[in-house]
């Protein structure tokens, strides 16, 4: 049985071109969303999912209309296959039902992981040149160098605990323990 899903990203935009489309194809079963791509709860597709079988093929009109990321239709169309249901994009004319069209999956989910680490280089390499540059890569701290001078002198004075002054400064304990273990400025009196 084909199984179609069609997806609209919002109240405005119009599911009869892709319904049209996904009816001349011959699916039988309609399932549509009006939500963004991005979203990730999407009642209509997780129903669409449910009913597949083995045998069955999830129809689209378009790749975007069933993943928000090369990774997450990856994802979602290596589950379909699991479930011994196809796949067809009809704006694409890839059809994961066979041999050809498992291919191009294959081929996209190789270039999505290459992709991935593309980014986690180039990610590396920004953050080494920051680094030599003198810029603080990382959270930011959660005390500034004047807080930390202030939670030492009223340490070494012995006026408030460290859970007191944790709480002046509105961080934990752990935290103000291993801020004053690592560094800042120390107070020169």
């Amino acid at each position: 049985m084909k199984i179609d899903y069609a997806r609209v990203s919002t109240d405005e935009q119009n599911l009869a071109l892709q319904q049209q489309a996904l009816e001349a194809a011959g699916c039988e079963v309609v399932y549509a969303d009006k939500v963004s791509g991005a979203v990730t709860e999407r009642p209509q597709l997780a129903a669409a999912l449910a009913r597949l079988g083995p045998g069955d093929v999830l129809v689209v009109w378009k790749l975007d209309r069933l993943g928000h990321s090369l990774v997450h239709l990856i994802g979602m169309i290596d589950g379909i296959g699991k479930a011994g249901a196809g796949f067809q994009s009809l704006s694409e004319s890839i059809d994961a039902t066979t041999a050809g069209g498992r291919l191009i999956f294959h081929v996209m989910g190789a270039l999505a992981e290459f992709e991935r680490s593309l980014i986690g280089e180039r990610t590396s390499a920004g953050m080494k040149a920051a680094k030599r540059r003198g810029k603080h890569v990382g959270r930011p701290a959660k005390l500034t160098a004047h807080q930390l001078a202030h939670a030492r002198t009223l340490i070494e004075e012995e006026t408030e605990t460290r859970a007191g002054i944790a709480a002046l400064f509105g961080v934990d304990v752990a935290t103000l323990r291993r801020a004053l273990r690592l560094g800042g400025p120390r107070n020169q009196s």
